[in-house]
């Protein structure tokens, strides 16, 4: 069984992840490190050459590699969740939480990043993270089976929640 760790970009999936994966025994697997080793490049560098639609294409490559494998945390890349196919075969060997922050902590947290392109090319920063939460935060809530705040909190104690969750259900 994985634990599939999905949510918009800077929410903890990552540093989650590596917590889980110490706590578990389980192998920690970052999707947007393996996306670049699929694709050899930066994931910028590849969008601007590409296109979205083509990242998209090899993401969900790396999602059912990745689905196909057990024992794993993964954290997955925000946008996994624009394609159904993706969801189903995460969910085919692992539980989904969805980490949600709000649009300003989000900002703070990844104001510095510049691993990932701009999604709409013209709004600012915080607009553009309010306008693609917008339009995920549905996929998210269907797709996952439980959904955790990351706001305000430390992340081991993220990662203990999701914990209590397993053991739980």
């Amino acid at each position: 069984m994985n634990i599939v760790l999905i949510g918009y970009r800077g929410t903890g999936k990552s540093s989650v992840a590596r917590l889980l994966a110490d706590q578990t025994g389980r192998t920690a697997v970052d999707m947007d490190d393996e996306i670049v080793q699929a694709l050899g490049m930066p994931i910028p560098d590849f969008v601007e050459k590409e296109g979205w639609d083509r990242f998209r294409d090899v993401e969900s490559e790396v999602c059912w590699d990745l689905s196909a494998q057990d024992n794993l945390v993964i954290a997955t890349g925000g946008g996994v969740v624009t394609r159904p196919e993706n969801i189903a075969a995460l969910k085919a060997k692992g539980r989904l939480f969805w980490l949600r922050a709000r649009p300003k902590t989000i900002v703070g947290r990844i104001r510095d990043d510049s691993n990932r392109p701009s999604l709409t090319g013209t709004k600012s920063f915080l607009e553009e993270i309010e306008h693609v939460l917008e339009a995920r935060t549905p996929l998210y809530r269907a797709a996952a089976e439980f959904d955790i705040d990351t706001d305000d909190r430390p992340l081991q104690n993220v990662a203990d929640d999701i914990m209590r969750r397993m053991l739980d259900s």
